[in-house]
């Protein structure tokens, strides 16, 4: 068994459901405190339920006789990601117990085998061995790790990210390890990820029964033509690296639950996934201007979950795509589809952030897993990030 696979089941092992990390970033910390890391915990969240985060640093360039020229001479390559997994879901329905490391037909099973322990316990030992062929490289390493990102993320990166920023620390380059491949390890990579906005529309009318429709006012049939409205809408088209912004309804509320009432009020949930050709305000105005203009009596509130970030093709970029075609022959995808993650947060320190992780074929379902052929490929295109970021 490899150490990299080896470290993977330790992690599965861990019930970590979002946000507990059940003991995951203290066995990270240990790898890593021998290595020369500076292991630091970050709570956040209330006092009363606190979201455990791992900042962990290694300075080059001679970092102990030398701090100030260190920190100011070398770049910082960071690596980040979650040990928080998502719930099981229904446990009759697992082959095995998703959090017994289990290996049937090449493939490793757990929560959390794709998304993300195997790209942890692969940054961890590409550490290992890089600093063991490279005792004193001219290049800074960190770690920014976190057990709430699969849920509301309210107390986790984003939180370490802001104390950074407060503490005037630079970031140079990060590698998120998401799971971002297609069928092979490398075949894809996200440098950049769309903006989430959400809405809640409220349209109100006036209730009454619905054999009397004169005597009242339906808010379903009013948002009715607006709705078909803005489905037609171009927001934006898209870039050379966005697809274009899109506006998709989720939920739909109304009604009292009787079938002679009309209702007084319908309430709408959706959400813009948008490019950088978009903003948050401009898209509001946008909407805005739809429901006005059909003469709506509404309400809408809004939350912006995260802007659009993008990594152009450059140092990082270039040092990844030639570790993966070093490693794999692949010649890797540029991508910002998909959701949200946690470089969103990351972008605003960090200049240059890009993903990449196994294939995500599995993640969040039943009977997640890794091929076992896709772990050592994996650690190895991090091992080369490293060594062609410190020549």
């Amino acid at each position: 068994m490899t150490s990299t696979l080896h470290l993977a089941e330790q992690l599965i092992a861990r019930p970590s459901v979002t946000p507990n990390d059940m003991g995951c970033l203290k066995i990270i910390g240990a790898r890593l405190a021998p290595l020369g890391f500076e292991c630091e915990t970050m709570l956040g969240g209330p006092d009363h339920f606190q979201v455990t985060n791992l900042w962990a640093v290694r300075r080059g360039f001679g970092a102990k006789a030398q701090p100030a020229r260190a920190q100011d001479a070398t770049k910082l390559i960071v690596f980040a990601g979650h040990t928080d997994v998502v719930p099981t879901g229904p446990l009759a329905q697992w082959r095995s117990d998703p959090f017994t490391p289990t290996h049937r037909d090449g493939l490793l099973y757990g929560r959390g085998a794709a998304d993300m322990k195997t790209s942890l316990a692969a940054m961890v030992v590409a550490v290992e061995e890089f600093l063991a062929a490279h005792p004193d490289p001219a290049l800074s390493i960190g770690f920014l790790l976190t057990s709430d990102e699969e849920g509301p993320a309210l107390d986790g990166t984003v939180t370490v990210c802001e104390r950074l920023k407060a503490r005037g620390e630079r970031l140079d380059y990060c590698i998120v390890g998401e799971p971002t491949s297609v069928k092979r390890t490398g075949d894809m990579i996200k440098n950049g990820r769309r903006g989430t906005m959400s809405g809640k529309l409220t349209a109100r009318g006036v209730q009454g029964h619905i054999a009397y429709p004169h005597l009242a006012k339906n808010p379903i049939h009013l948002v009715a033509p607006a709705l078909a409205e803005l489905v037609t809408v171009e927001w934006d088209r898209g870039n050379e690296f966005f697809p274009p912004t899109t506006w998709q309804m989720s939920n739909i509320h109304g009604g009292t639950g009787a079938g002679n009432v009309i209702p007084g009020t319908v309430v709408i949930d959706f959400n813009f996934r948008f490019s950088t050709e978009s903003t948050p305000e401009g898209l509001q105005q946008r909407l805005h201007a739809v429901l006005d203009r059909h003469g709506l009596d509404y309400e809408l509130q809004w939350t912006v979950g995260g802007l659009p970030f993008l990594t152009t093709p450059g140092t990082l970029v270039s040092a990844v795509q030639d570790a993966i075609r070093a490693e794999t022959g692949l010649e890797t995808e540029l991508s910002t589809t998909g959701g949200t993650s946690d470089g969103r947060f990351i972008a605003k320190i960090c200049p240059q952030v890009i993903e990449l992780g196994p294939p995500n074929a599995s993640i969040h379902k039943i009977d997640e897993c890794v091929a076992v052929a896709d772990i050592e490929p994996l650690k190895n295109i991090y091992r080369r990030v490293l060594e062609t970021l410190s020549a």
